[in-house]
């Protein structure tokens, strides 16, 4: 009988990201738009649509398409497709974290600044200036793109330290910002100064961390061990845009062979047991490089050797034999 051999080939770099191997048990799925098939080969390429297809045949890779950066692999299998062009909209910033220290054995005027972002994606400067009003104790007033504005724009409050130089306590570290330019007005911003210190030392104090962010395009995308696909976004921003689906069988050496590396169900293979790569026994994914062929080329060159040989056995008796039934006609004349 000719049975499939299923044993893993090597696999080989191509330093093409959209090159896929098995490394372990596994199918991918792809399908042709009526039915589902099974392949090892994980040469890819994206079609007019964007879709992540297979290069040889254009059947769609399978898996599972990410809501708002979320995969469901619980839900239906959907084909991959990579939004090309797509954008990912602005976030206001909510949040402005500071951290550093403030000068306990010279106390002067100290300035931290932060960048964040209004509702269309806008980047502002959020200034706080810190003024030494007593012992253990600092003035801060907060101004927008340096200006102080006024009103929302404008917030001032105290910072308290303890005899060991940690802070004890803050007010007016929550407030509204009005941008003044037409966008929405940030309702309830925070500041977050829990890790400011005041110690004798140099005064180090300046903005960590602020969440919200500008518009932004995807630029690539990239394609882990666990199959998901992550887009980079122009803003510096990375989300999920899907997971490719691997495919196990309880036997699948009985898969029923279509051709062009594809196999198909069958009653001796079982039902495909399609989950994400890495779980349940399937293999992980290696981006980036191909699997080769698993024969043994060593094997198959002393086959080929061995048969060549009784061929040409087979011939010389059938040669000998004919040179023999001569003879006899020959004694008989």
């Amino acid at each position: 009988s000719i049975d499939t051999n299923l044993v893993q080939g090597n696999l080989q770099s191509t330093g093409l990201g959209t090159d896929l191997a098995i490394q372990g048990n596994g199918f991918f799925v792809v399908n042709n738009g009526t039915q589902n098939f099974y392949t090892r080969a994980g040469a890819l390429t994206l079609d007019e649509n964007g879709n992540l297809v297979n290069a040889s045949n254009g059947y769609i890779m399978q898996g599972w398409m990410a809501t708002n950066g979320i995969i469901n692999t619980n839900s239906p299998l959907t084909g991959i497709r990579i939004p090309i062009g797509d954008t990912m909209a602005p976030q206001a910033s909510t949040e402005a974290v500071f951290a550093g220290n403030l000068n306990a054995a010279d106390p002067v005027a100290w300035t931290a600044t932060i960048d964040i972002y209004d509702s269309q994606g806008q980047k502002h400067t959020l200034t706080l200036n810190f003024e030494p009003t007593s012992e253990n104790q600092w003035d801060w007033t907060a101004t927008i793109d340096g200006a102080t504005l006024g009103g929302s724009n404008e917030t001032t409050g105290t910072i308290t330290f303890g005899g060991d130089g940690k802070l004890v306590a803050v007010t007016g570290d929550t407030f509204d910002i009005d941008f003044n330019n037409g966008t929405d007005q940030i309702a309830g911003f925070r500041l977050d100064l829990s890790a400011v210190t005041q110690m004798a030392g140099d005064n180090t104090l300046d903005g960590l961390y602020a969440d919200g962010y500008s518009m932004g395009s995807l630029e690539s995308f990239s394609i882990d061990n666990a199959g998901v696909i992550t887009g980079s976004y122009s803003n510096g921003l990375t989300k999920a845009i899907g997971q490719i689906a691997i495919a196990n069988f309880s036997n699948a050496g009985g898969l029923t062979r279509v051709g062009d590396t594809l196999f198909a169900e069958s009653q001796n293979s079982g039902i495909a047991q399609i989950g994400a790569a890495g779980t349940a026994g399937r293999g992980k994914i290696s981006a980036g490089t191909l699997e080769m062929s698993n024969v043994d080329l060593a094997e198959q060159f002393t086959d080929m050797i061995t048969t060549q040989r009784g061929f040409q056995a087979n011939s010389r008796i059938i040669s000998t034999t004919d040179e023999m039934l001569q003879d006899l006609v020959n004694l008989k004349r």
